[in-house]
């Protein structure tokens, strides 16, 4: 028996739910990245980017290549980029609504003046 889509879509975005595999993604959405520029622009050991590439390769999200003794990797298909983008726009929103909110609560924790006439 399958399982059910929505269990299938739990498992992919549960993939995707680490801060190292977001970020590569990210850093591939502009073409082949080697993994020696991602040690550079990611701050972490070399086992544990391996690790995270491993588990993005064994999904299908990205392929790698071999130049030589260079291996550069990409992402599989556009729609992972299309992915990020969509949550950046509705990060975006949130964030942007907590912003509103937080300075409705900033306005109404300010004292209070009140005039009188004499």
């Amino acid at each position: 028996m399958q399982a059910p889509l929505y269990q299938v879509k739990a498992e992919f975005f549960r993939m995707l739910g680490h801060p190292v595999r977001i970020r590569v993604l990210e850093l591939l959405q502009h073409g082949p990245v080697s993994v020696r520029d991602l040690l550079a622009d990611i701050d972490i050991e070399p086992s544990s980017l391996s690790q995270q590439l491993a588990v993005l390769r064994r999904s299908g999200i990205v392929v790698s290549m071999r130049e030589g003794s260079t291996v550069r990797y990409a992402l599989a298909g556009g729609d992972v980029a299309e992915l990020l983008r969509a949550a950046r726009r509705i990060l975006t929103e949130l964030l942007a609504g907590r912003n509103q909110l937080l300075t409705e609560l900033q306005q109404a924790d300010a004292p209070v003046t009140v005039h009188t006439t004499r």
